[in-house]
């Protein structure tokens, strides 16, 4: 049971070594253009040397008008490319494989609010907090181009795969869910309606890229909120997203997502990445809550997903696997205490016990 997390897989092209994911996690490490920094490099260096499996990136917008964060990278154009080859090497360099991942914010964008920016959206929302307005379906179609774009950028620059966000509320999310999309035209209408957003975007982004290339999704397969996307129409959506060209997904949270006991033994998504593996026939993932080698072992032995990912447990340590590989098993040093999201953010300062104290103190010197 034990060596299987460190079993090979193959997804598409590529063979990864081992069953674990770094999960796509926002550094704040762009400029304000969206460009690679060396704070950037420096992390993903570290994770090149950890021995994981799949390092996916934090996001990258495909267009300014996606942007959800400040000091997030950019895919949005050609521009982007020499830098997002810096970072793609940074990770090759330790003998990692490293996916790209991208996003559009639709109407979940503080970066836009703060700057006073409408976004876009699938509908408009009455109360929603952040200003939006309905998109028309030119605009819709060039975000689809946007998408295929952005992914040929990845290729172009070096990146072993390409990874679509569609989970966290983002626009995929939006236009999935019924919460959010209350369109009457082709975009929306009925559950078919909502999922053709998806299916083009992958259409699009496997012409752009070609068929040994892999693309990857991040998906909320259902929402956490009340009359939102169900369980089986998720399923539906993923399986037409498959037939369209996605080579793996990784199960995570949509719209109002509860992500509760996480990091205290819970792992949320797990039976939803089970049903949803049941379904499909490409490698399928799940992330949040993960801290130790037996619980990765359980669930691989037990079949229930193929991959796990990881996210604040490699901000903890970047060599996570690998002293997990020369025989230190006990569980992930990170102690869930979510300061990280707060220094993110400059809400506060740390606990003296937090892993980001350590982090800053390495940045410093």
């Amino acid at each position: 049971m034990i060596s299987e997390p460190f079993s090979a897989i193959k997804i598409n092209g590529i063979e990864l070594p081992n069953r674990f994911m770094r999960s796509a996690t926002h550094e704040m490490a762009a400029d304000n253009e969206g460009k690679i920094t060396e704070r950037a490099l420096d992390i993903y260096g570290r994770l090149g040397r950890g021995n994981i499996g799949l390092v996916v990136t934090g996001y990258a917008y495909v267009s300014p008008h996606g942007q959800a964060m400040a000091a997030q990278f950019g895919a949005h154009s050609e521009e982007m490319v020499p830098g997002l080859r810096t970072l793609a090497g940074a990770v090759h360099a330790g003998g990692g494989r490293v996916a790209l991942q991208i996003v559009h914010a639709g109407s979940e964008s503080p970066f836009l609010r703060k700057k006073g920016i409408t976004c876009l959206a699938p509908s408009f929302i009455d109360g929603h907090d952040i200003p939006h307005r309905e998109m028309s379906g030119g605009e819709v179609e060039d975000i689809i181009r946007g998408f295929g774009a952005a992914a040929e950028r990845a290729k172009m620059a070096g990146f072993d795969a390409v990874q679509l966000h569609c989970a966290h509320g983002y626009l995929f999310s939006q236009f999935l869910s019924p919460l959010r999309n209350k369109r009457s035209d082709m975009w929306g209408g009925s559950a078919e309606g909502r999922r053709r957003f998806h299916v083009e975007v992958v259409r699009e982004v496997r012409r752009r890229v070609d068929t040994d290339f892999p693309v990857l999704i991040k998906y909320g397969v259902m929402d956490d909120q009340e009359g939102g996307t169900s369980l089986e129409e998720g399923i539906e959506a993923a399986t037409d997203m498959v037939a369209a060209g996605v080579d793996a997904i990784e199960v995570s949270a949509g719209m109002g997502g509860n992500k509760g006991e996480a990091g205290k033994g819970a792992l949320p998504y797990l039976d939803r990445a089970a049903a949803l593996k049941r379904a499909v026939p490409v490698p399928v993932g799940v992330v949040h809550g993960i801290r130790n080698l037996e619980t990765v072992g359980d669930i691989l032995h037990r079949g229930e997903v193929d991959m796990v990912s990881l996210s604040r447990p490699f901000i903890r340590e970047p060599g996570l696997i690998n002293r997990w590989l020369e025989g230190d098993r006990s569980p992930a040093r990170c102690i869930s205490c979510g300061q990280c999201l707060r220094v993110l953010f400059e809400q506060e300062a740390p606990p003296d016990n937090c892993c980001w104290q350590e982090y800053r103190a390495r940045r410093k010197a």
